[in-house]
């Protein structure tokens, strides 16, 4: 029997190698539950949460994301991750009656809390559970992609990445906000907060130490600016470019489809 070219030396895919949860090594297939477990413990005081361990200055960058995104209406924007919908609430005011906002997350206890805001402001939506490295989008639809605090928790951040550039039309923009690499000198004092103070605040109002020592683990695995800068390059943006908050504590990065 003949073998032709295209199996000549093929052989069957080998194990994936392991990826990270936080600082521990895990089966990538596994990742995805790990973290969904986290978000399923959070969920509830996730919000208040956030309040208490950014000061409130998650709301400013959040702010400052949608700014940026300079959303107009009749848009289609895709908030991926978009969990509770803070940034969903906001284009949703942006886009009108003309426009959509599609509210996606891998986690329903998430998506419930984001799905029940929307109904509350009296602007529901398309809400959407799903993966952001398996989009259930047509390619070149939404003009503006965003993903705020949601990355760095995905297995392949370059599937992901992928993703989301396809769904984009050409001229579309993708904004990525995430926390990335402090400025040095602030290193010390940053990692004694992160790994010293947020597990406790999460034991106090949360209940739950361990989720909140794997954000702060999660962040330090996080790709720095110029690394996440050419992962957006790589999936085929164009004009990439970042913007740091809070001395580097969080960078919004931005790419737009050709």
């Amino acid at each position: 029997m003949s073998v032709s070219s295209s199996d000549q030396g093929s052989a069957a895919p080998g194990p994936e190698a392991a990826t990270h949860f936080g600082f521990e090594s895990v089966d990538p297939a596994r990742k995805a539950e790990r973290v969904r477990g986290v978000f399923d413990s959070v969920a509830a005081r996730y919000d208040a949460m956030n309040d208490l361990m950014s000061v409130g200055l998650h709301r400013v960058w959040k702010a400052a994301t949608v700014a940026h995104a300079a959303v107009r209406p009749g848009m289609r924007v895709l908030d991926v991750a978009g969990g509770t919908a803070d940034l969903s609430r906001q284009f949703a005011r942006r886009v009108g009656p003309t426009g959509e906002v599609w509210l996606t997350d891998i986690n329903p206890s998430m998506l419930a809390i984001g799905r029940d805001r929307l109904l509350d402001d009296g602007r529901p939506g398309p809400v959407v559970c799903c993966d952001a490295e398996r989009l259930p989008f047509p390619d070149a639809y939404f003009d503006r992609c965003v993903v705020a605090f949601g990355l760095r928790n995905m297995t392949h951040k370059d599937r992901a990445l992928a993703e989301m550039t396809r769904v984009l039309r050409p001229g579309g923009r993708l904004l990525v906000l995430e926390f990335s690499r402090v400025w040095k000198p602030l290193e010390p004092v940053y990692d004694a907060y992160s790994f010293r103070v947020l597990p406790f605040m999460g034991r106090a109002v949360a209940g739950d130490a361990e989720s909140y020592r794997y954000l702060a683990e999660s962040i330090r695995m996080h790709p720095d600016q110029e690394t996440l800068a050419g992962m957006l390059r790589e999936a085929g943006l164009a004009g990439v470019r970042y913007f740091n908050m809070a001395a580097g504590v969080v960078a919004l990065h931005e790419g737009v489809r050709i």
